[in-house]
């Protein structure tokens, strides 16, 4: 069994908390390359991910769930165009009305049916054919 402290046996060599803390940051930057900066540096990409997932874990457990990281939802609110829109806008750009407003679908799959709207579909008439459909069913 050879001896560890010969110099044929390679050392595992320590990296610093500090180096480890600024490699990370590098990572965490928006369009860094993980690899690109392990490689600057003579280290293994893959230990530098290592490094990133136990900073983001222990990131995740310091706020108390992994969910902490985990993307929002976020509500969104559709305004009709003003009449200043339209003005802002070049005709040559600009799709007319009557061609936006037909353009859309909506399917509905239940019970071995499939229920596809296509067009101007409006509220009440949606409504009209749920609540048939639901007395149906």
């Amino acid at each position: 069994m050879a001896d560890q402290d010969t110099p044929s046996s390679p050392r595992r060599r320590d990296h610093s908390p500090e180096l480890k803390r600024e490699l990370v940051r590098q990572c965490l930057q928006p369009g860094a390359s993980v690899s690109s900066i392990a490689m600057a540096h003579g280290i293994n990409a893959n230990l530098v991910f290592k490094w990133r997932r136990e900073h983001l874990a222990a990131l995740a457990a310091s706020a108390g769930s992994s969910e902490a990281l985990a993307p929002a939802l976020l509500p969104i609110t559709l305004a009709s165009p003003t009449p200043s829109d339209a003005t802002e806008t070049p005709d040559s750009v600009r799709t007319p009305r009557l061609a936006r407003a037909n353009t859309g679908s909506i399917e509905l799959d239940f019970a071995g049916a499939r229920l596809r709207l296509r067009g101007t579909v409006d509220q009440e008439s949606l409504v009209a054919v749920l609540t048939a459909l639901r007395c149906v069913a």
